[in-house]
């Protein structure tokens, strides 16, 4: 059975997650041991990507006083890191591979999601798909985007390099962008940053319930 599952391109592309993730565990693991102060950063940063969104995430390390040199690096492997594990996820469990309950939840909401977007990516291909990733917009991002790649029939490897090329050039931009408001704002106030991160945080939580909400009421009226 694992020499079925990793002898796929997701199979694979499944174990070079998992071993970036390790990785990124034995990291945070030497730095608590050597920088347990500033070890607590980069753990907020990244599990605010995960849970919350990419805004989140980096407005919380500019805030913090980190710089593009720590934020943007290790939010593109954060982001790497879920394309790499979530995707291959996905197609292994469609095609009846695998199956992890605990995840099943999860999955049919990135495929209801990427059912539902995916009719304007299909039209334009590649680049439908690479603006699709880019736009910032909750529900429009890399673990969607790599979704649909695979369901309008993209070979696995040109999927997830058009969702990480768009991830990696959306990011460089939220960078630029959020590192100047936050500059901005820490000179009203040391504290405004903070507020500002407050804000996004905010906004990110009500487009993702407003999102969620509107995927259920499309699957009930398709249902």
């Amino acid at each position: 059975m694992s020499k079925t599952l990793f002898a796929s391109p997701e199979g694979r592309l499944l174990g070079i997650g998992l071993a970036l993730t390790s990785l990124m565990f034995l990291a945070f693991g030497i730095a608590w041991q050597l920088f347990p102060d500033s070890v607590l950063g980069y753990t907020a940063m990244t599990g605010l990507n995960l849970v919350i969104g990419r805004a989140a995430g980096m407005s919380f390390g500019y805030a913090s006083g980190f710089g593009h040199a720590q934020v943007v690096p290790l939010n593109m492997l954060v982001e790497t890191i879920q394309v790499l594990v979530v995707y291959p996820l996905f197609v292994l469990s469609w095609r009846q591979l695998i199956r992890v309950p605990r995840l099943q939840a999860f999955l049919s909401r990135m495929h209801r999601a990427a059912v539902t977007h995916g009719g304007s990516v299909r039209k334009f291909g590649i680049v439908g798909l690479f603006v699709f990733v880019f736009v910032p917009f909750w529900m429009t991002g890399p673990v969607v985007g790599s979704i649909i790649g695979f369901l309008i029939g993209l070979r696995p490897y040109v999927n997830v390099g058009v969702v990480l090329a768009a991830t990696y050039v959306a990011i460089g931009v939220w960078a630029l962008l959020l590192n100047e408001l936050s500059a901005w704002a820490f000179t009203v106030n040391r504290f405004a940053p903070y507020a500002l991160f407050v804000a996004i945080a905010l906004i990110a939580v009500a487009m993702h319930w407003l999102a969620r909400s509107r995927d259920r009421a499309t699957g009930d009226a398709r249902e």
